[in-house]
């Protein structure tokens, strides 16, 4: 289908007064279909206007360039009309005056009977019969604002262009008029580009929106489909079940350019000191319990000790941000789940291959299932119980939380689902939530239940809002949580500094895992920077103190290891395993190059260097991985081992394409 408007590799660059330049606007690409509403949303400063006022005609491109049905755009015209949020109304000429004044000069080829049959009609369309007459000084912003949609649509214009037209409305007046305005487009098929601050009113009123990156070089950073039916009201637009995650996929992005511009405003070129290539790190992590090497680290002077003297720690409240802040190099390293250097190497993340190291293993266990209470006051207590009931209530729809796809959270549930015969992908619906959402969304009845790390299942249980039906203590004893993280190509561009990150976070992990430090940690990590949660919440210990007391019998929190025998050390079996399942419910193809990608992902003898430096035996080996249903894995065959599964997504393989490793430039 052709576009009715094309916009095709258009960049605009303003001249600066010392005379540099500005790129506001870089490789923007958008096709746009007759009738199609779309909105453009971003910071202030990301050049939405400029890309309407191009589409407008009122200014040019730099290059590339803008098409209405196949014409390219390098004026101003009719064809396309512009209401503005300043109104831009002639004080001395009344509602139909103004409307006139449009109609009479685009429309002169029509009778003066047809143009004011057309004048009238819109008048009486947006409701200004009573005040026909009356001039702009004597009408509310919200009757000015009328007029002017009024007038832009008495010409009959082929596109409508919309600069922030409610914004400086109150929000009945600006409801009212969205709604007049999503009838006027549907009645009369009208192509329409807005520009809004207001996700709620991009929302109501779309059919795609447009999110833009922060300037410079500003650039269409996400285009999502609104699938919501029309028409639409908008009290039940927001009843609609995909309403809240279709707005919070905005606040997301937002968020995270928010983030974004942050770091690139205190990004400096690599600093180079005590023999180590770089410094100055961004270091990302999440608000969980397993944060606590990281933020020791910080705290307590580790990073300093082995010449990190300028390290900041960028709080992330979902894995999501991780992946995105290591993927646009934002972050130098990260607190990644375990499952996430595979995911991105194997190309989880828009199907590119991103190759990313690990080096340590910051922490083993720390996660559990939790269900809603409801479910224990039925009796569920065991994952055969959990079976009879979803057997039992087939017509019901029921939800569990995971933090990412390739986190072990949503590993290990599956696997725990899988084992006592539930399909994951076909008897229950798992969703990607951040993990501080997890609570209020079981509390609110969003979701049955979830797998994730600590503070989130003992606060379930102290809150009286769900229980810990089965610990990863159960599940798979002793597997990687969360490890350390970083772009191949930085790890080959700052090897001193890799080394010496990983000794920084193996020493606080040591000091995690005393027992005399444990209020000290639990005391730091509840802090508004980090946790953000009362200490009670906050569990160090060593296992024996039982928690989640709304079941009957004695069951461990999901406690955390992290440091001891082997605990640290990567292991390419824990690699291939995740490999193997993230292939099995299909999140990635399973590699043909695999034995590579292992190579290429498990740095041992990172951590080897590291461990010996800090003279600490590295000598142990973990060996095969034991499971609660009784199996065992190893690296020997992982092809025969997926095909013996029986519950299981349809497998694939590929090649995945790796760039030769590579040196990031400084």
């Amino acid at each position: 289908m052709t576009a009715f408007v094309t916009v095709e590799s258009l960049e605009k660059t303003f001249s600066l007064e010392n005379g540099g330049q500005y790129v506001a606007l870089k490789g923007i690409d958008l096709q746009i279909q007759k009738g199609e509403f779309i909105s453009l949303i971003g910071h202030s400063g990301c050049g939405k206007s400029t890309l309407l006022n191009m589409v407008a005609g009122l200014d040019l491109p730099t290059d590339g360039l803008v098409m209405l049905q196949g014409e390219e755009i390098l004026r101003p015209g009719p064809e396309r009309m512009v209401v503005f949020q300043n109104y831009s109304l002639l004080p001395w000429m009344t509602v139909r005056q103004n409307i006139a004044l449009a109609v009479n000069n685009v429309l002169s080829d029509l009778s003066v009977a047809e143009r004011n049959e057309i004048i009238e009609r819109n008048i009486d369309l947006v409701g200004l019969r009573h005040a026909v007459d009356k001039p702009p000084d004597q009408l509310s912003g919200g009757m000015k604002q009328r007029v002017a949609i009024a007038r832009a649509l008495a010409t009959r214009p082929k596109l409508l262009l919309l600069d922030e037209p409610f914004g400086a409305l109150d929000a009945l007046t600006r409801g009212n008029l969205q709604e007049q305005l999503m009838k006027i487009c549907e009645e009369s098929h009208i192509t329409a580009i807005m520009v809004t601050h207001d996700v709620d009113e991009a929302l109501l009123l779309s059919d795609r929106i447009v999110m833009l990156t922060n300037g410079p070089q500003s650039k269409i950073g996400q285009i999502m489909d609104v699938d919501l039916p029309r028409p639409r009201k908008r009290m039940e637009v927001i009843n609609h079940p995909n309403y809240y995650s279709y707005r919070s996929e905005i606040i997301y992005f937002l968020n995270q350019q928010k983030q974004i511009k942050k770091l690139r405003a205190r990004k400096t070129t690599a600093i180079a000191r005590h023999g180590l290539e770089k410094i100055n790190l961004e270091i990302g992590f999440v608000p969980l319990t397993a944060a606590a090497p990281v933020v020791i680290a910080k705290e307590k002077g580790f990073f300093e000790h082995h010449g990190l003297d300028a390290v900041n720690l960028v709080r992330e409240s979902s894995w999501r941000g991780i992946q995105d802040g290591i993927a646009g190099s934002y972050l130098d390293a990260a607190q990644m789940p375990s499952g996430m250097p595979v995911w991105l190497t194997s190309g989880g993340l828009n199907g590119e291959p991103l190759p990313v190291v690990s080096a340590l293993t910051m922490t083993r266990n720390g996660n559990a299932i939790t269900l809603d209470k409801r479910f224990y006051e039925q009796g569920i207590i065991t994952l055969t119980d959990l079976r009879r009931m979803l057997l039992e209530s087939r017509d019901q729809r029921h939800t569990f939380g995971a933090v990412h796809p390739a986190s072990m959270h949503n590993l290990l549930l599956r696997y725990w689902l899988a084992a006592g015969g539930i399909d994951p992908n076909k008897d229950v619906t798992i969703s990607t939530i951040p993990p501080a959402q997890m609570v209020a969304n079981l509390e609110a009845g969003n979701i049955d239940g979830y797998c994730i790390g600590e503070p989130w299942n003992v606060r379930a249980a102290i809150d009286n809002i769900g229980y810990t039906i089965a610990t990863d203590l159960e599940i798979w004893d002793g597997h990687p949580g969360k490890v350390l993280g970083v772009r191949e190509d930085w790890a080959n561009a700052y090897p001193n500094t890799h080394i010496a990150l990983v000794k920084a976070l193996l020493e606080a992990c040591a000091y995690c895992a005393d027992p005399a430090n444990q209020e000290e940690v639990r005391m730091i990590l509840s802090r508004p920077e980090y946790l953000d949660c009362e200490m009670e919440y906050i569990d160090l210990g060593d296992g024996s103190h039982n928690t989640c007391g709304l079941h009957p019998s004695p069951r461990e929190y999901a406690h955390h290891q992290f440091f001891g025998a082997g605990v640290n050390r990567p292991s390419r079996t824990e690699h291939l395993w995740i490999m193997t399942q993230l292939a099995r419910w299909g999140e990635v193809p399973f590699p043909r190059n695999w034995v590579e990608i292992l190579e290429r992902i498990c740095k041992v003898s990172v951590f080897s260097i590291a461990a010996r430096e800090l003279e600490l035996d590295v000598s142990y080996s973990r060996g095969p991985i034991h499971f609660f249903d009784g199996t065992t894995f190893t690296a020997d065959d992982p092809i025969a081992y997926l095909n013996h599964l029986q519950i299981k997504h349809d497998i694939y393989m590929a090649d995945v394409p790796l760039k030769a490793p590579g040196i990031q430039a400084a």
